[in-house]
């Protein structure tokens, strides 16, 4: 409830030199675009040959890059070599490593010189992908033939012709099942090596000479230039703002057409997915759009550029292929039937998401019949009657996996807590469509397991269990499913402060926090998680824990921009900060994106509180950043926010578009408001001061500290 008391009308005076320092912050000149990674265009060309994993006889390798003459690789033939069987330790394969400065995803294409040799076949180039250089050697750290495919054992195969022309990569074999390649990949360096696979002969031979004279990608994300950002964000902390824009890199790279030839080949290839703009997990590896990971990555995607039928297409998708019994596959792979239990929940958050970020009625209207389904039909057969929380061991769920394959059972906090969020999701979309019954029923259920989930809530580590050992709880504490009740609201603000302070000492690694205290169920307590952190920084500034949120948020995101290959956010982090699963590991995942919406969300402050950004509010919670300005974009047209902050004041310029309604709530302790040259007094909560505003203008709310 908002309160209004007293409004004076200011004195009209002359402005101070401090004020004009503000009055300029707040209308200073947008200069986001500095901080942008996108290629300018879809053709991108490497930056640098990395000379020291230069092999064998390799002349002017920096031809490829300058255009002065090709690059050429020359691999003589003799008696003793030009077999496997007789190759002499001596003959060494003449090889390059090109570096294209950053992760980029796409379909490579070399221009050759021509090529010629001696002995049978064809001049072999084969082509190693990686993206860092930790991983990379004469196989791709990642291809197809790690997910089951068998056209190529690692790396990619050419046969080149003796005249000049470009070969471009497209899945597929030059002769019949020889001399292969996979297409697409996602990568920073390319190792390429003239050398052939037994099994290609007689069309490859392992000798001879290739000259190259150039080389590019052809980039297949969404090609975020400048141009595109329909947001932005902007602010005092020059790394905060680099990563905020890597972050939409990254997403940028995942969102892409989703393509039979390249998406994930355990059976993950669907045909009503095919052609469509999608957002996959990663660049490289799981080219499938998993609904989970949308749960950050969309958000990423709705705060940055108009993508947002990437994110409607899988959720449709999604629904679409919804079992009997309720329950809705994570994603494509295995014909739609992996078995995971807690994404058909993050189905139904990122189905709120959608509602509130884009206002698209006509999505949740169609869909709603799903949701009933998945919430009245599949989450009740696996709810434990005698408590009334969920549990896999109830109906056909056990055995089922979870975001991370974890081994948990019994009440687990997470799936619970995520519950909570699906079933309050829900019962506002059931509100907003007229259905009352839905939305009183879901509200009551959500209530009842944040009773219940109190008996989860371990009083001597002041943090919740996470599921069975047994008959007892298991004496671990993931970072899930705490951060997750907090967000849910099942923790109050006293168990919320004490679940963080738990994290904050048990979980906190050079790297990140990871998402186990102790391995009491497995190797967890070194992995790190940018998904699932994502909701613990969320929680921290929820709760007012500015400061610790930005101490994760530079812990873990400096951690993945310093370390190879930069800039994009990783899949998974593990002992000594490594990539988790070691070249297998996605090092350009959306789910790591949360830094955007963390940022825009809470130190810009802009939040959607109805469909469509219809109704907003605007409360940044700063921390120790001095200043920030961004844009949001909504379907009424851009929510536009500025604040700076000083000794003597806090300011805030706002403008809303026409037709919405928003609250602004200011930092407004041990100072006078005035709201739009009005002063102000009214109801504090927790140190704000809360305003209903009109969009359609311009508003400026200040803070005048009482300096001593």
């Amino acid at each position: 409830m908002l309160f209004r008391i007293r409004i004076f009308i200011l004195l009209f005076i002359t402005p101070t030199l401090a004020e004009y320092q503000w009055q300029d912050q707040l209308n200073a000149r947008e200069d986001w675009q500095k901080y942008v990674r996108s290629p300018p265009n879809e053709i991108v060309r490497p930056v640098r040959v990395l000379g020291k994993y230069t092999r064998g006889n390799v002349t002017n390798p920096e031809g490829l890059l300058t255009g002065k003459g090709s690059t050429t690789l020359t691999r003589d033939a003799t008696t003793q070599n030009t077999t496997w069987a007789h190759a002499s330790p001596s003959d060494i394969a003449p090889a390059i490593v090109v570096d294209f400065g950053q992760n980029i995803a796409g379909l490579l294409s070399i221009k050759f010189g021509g090529a010629y040799n001696t002995t049978p076949g064809l001049p072999g180039i084969r082509l190693a992908f990686s993206e860092t250089l930790q991983f990379l050697s004469d196989l791709s750290d990642f291809s197809r033939s790690n997910n089951g495919e068998t056209i190529t054992p690692g790396s990619d195969q050419i046969a080149v012709r003796h005249d000049p022309y470009t070969w471009t990569a497209e899945r597929g074999c030059e002769f019949k099942q020889k001399v292969c390649n996979d297409g697409l990949h996602g990568f920073r360096y390319v190792k390429i090596y003239l050398d052939s696979l037994p099994w290609d002969a007689p069309y490859t031979s392992s000798y001879g000479q290739v000259s190259i004279d150039s080389m590019s990608l052809n980039f297949t994300g969404f090609l975020g230039t400048p141009n595109t950002f329909t947001g932005y964000f902007e602010s005092s902390d020059d790394q905060l703002n680099q990563w905020w824009y890597d972050g939409v890199y990254t997403n940028d790279m995942c969102t892409d057409t989703f393509r039979l030839s390249d998406t994930d080949p355990r059976r993950a290839g669907s045909p009503t997915l095919a052609g469509k703009l999608v957002l996959h997990d990663g660049a490289k590896r799981d080219r499938d759009p998993y609904v989970g990971d949308l749960a950050v990555a969309s958000r990423t995607s709705y705060l940055s550029h108009d993508t947002s039928i990437a994110t409607k297409n899988v959720l449709a998708d999604i629904a679409d292929h919804q079992r009997d019994d309720g329950w809705l596959p994570p994603a494509s792979i295995n014909n739609y039937t992996l078995p995971l239990y807690d994404y058909p929940l993050w189905w139904v958050a990122c189905s709120y998401d959608l509602f509130m970020y884009t206002g698209d009625v006509d999505y949740i209207s169609k869909y709603y019949p799903n949701l009933l389904r998945v919430l009245d039909d599949f989450y009740p057969s696996t709810t434990d009657p005698s408590t009334g929380l969920l549990n896999k061991q109830f109906g056909v769920a056990n055995g089922y996996g979870d975001y991370a394959f974890l081994p948990r059972t019994g009440p687990v906090t997470y799936y619970n807590a995520l519950y909570v969020i699906a079933l309050d999701n829900a019962a506002s979309m059931a509100r907003y469509l007229g259905h009352e019954n839905d939305a009183s029923r879901w509200s009551a259920r959500a209530r009842n397991v944040s009773v219940a989930m109190d008996a989860l809530f371990d009083t001597s580590a002041g943090a919740f269990y996470d599921g069975s050992c047994g008959d007892v709880p298991c004496q671990t504490h993931a970072q899930d499913g705490n951060s997750l009740s907090i967000v849910s609201g099942v923790a109050n603000s006293t168990r919320a402060k004490s679940i963080l302070s738990y994290l904050s000492i048990n979980h906190a690694r050079p790297y990140g926090n990871s998402f186990y205290d102790n391995d009491v169920i497995g190797p967890f307590s070194q992995r790190v998680y940018a998904f699932i952190s994502y909701f613990e920084i969320e929680a921290r500034f929820k709760t007012g824990l500015a400061d610790s949120a930005l101490e994760e948020i530079r812990r873990l995101y400096g951690w993945m921009s310093t370390h190879d290959p930069g800039i994009t956010t990783w899949e998974g982090i593990g002992p000594n900060g490594d990539p988790y699963e070691d070249g297998f590991t996605s090092m350009a995942h959306g789910w790591g994106t949360g830094v955007v919406p963390a940022l825009t969300n809470y130190i810009l402050g802009v939040m959607p509180q109805g469909p469509g950004f219809s109704t907003w509010s605007v409360k940044p919670i700063p921390g120790d950043v001095k200043w920030a300005k961004g844009r949001v974009p909504t379907p009424n047209g851009p929510l536009t926010v500025s604040w700076t902050r000083d000794p003597t004041g806090f300011f805030l310029s706002v403008t809303g578009p026409a037709g919405t309604k928003g609250v602004v709530s200011i930092p407004a302790e041990n100072g006078t408001v005035s709201y739009d040259s009005m002063i102000v007094e009214g109801r504090m909560d927790n140190g704000y001061m809360s305003m209903a505003v009109e969009g359609g203008g311009t508003h400026i709310f200040t803070v005048k500290y009482q300096v001593s």
